[in-house]
């Protein structure tokens, strides 16, 4: 698979702004640029493992891809505060 430098930047980028919105919904803050970007991109691959099975599909283009990213991970998140035994409560 070859990744162009523009690429990896999107990647990073949405990412980043997923993360970021997800740390937001779920902790109420993020958890640093690194972090967020590792939850955001985490959340895009579960994405797009998820919503496709739920027949699922919001937004296009970009947006589409920043929607499911953070929706991946906000699920991400609740399940690492479900098995970490949580903190606080909703």
């Amino acid at each position: 698979m070859h990744f162009s430098d523009q690429s990896i930047i999107v990647i990073l980028l949405v990412g980043l702004v997923a993360g970021w919105l997800a740390g937001k919904i779920v902790r109420g803050a993020g958890f640093g640029i690194i972090g967020d970007i590792a939850i955001g991109i985490v959340g895009a691959f579960i994405a797009s493992w998820l919503m496709p099975r739920l027949h699922i599909a919001l937004g296009t283009g970009m947006v589409r891809e920043i929607i499911n990213a953070t929706l991946g991970a906000v699920v991400l998140l609740l399940i690492v505060r479900l098995v970490s035994g949580g903190g606080r409560r909703w």
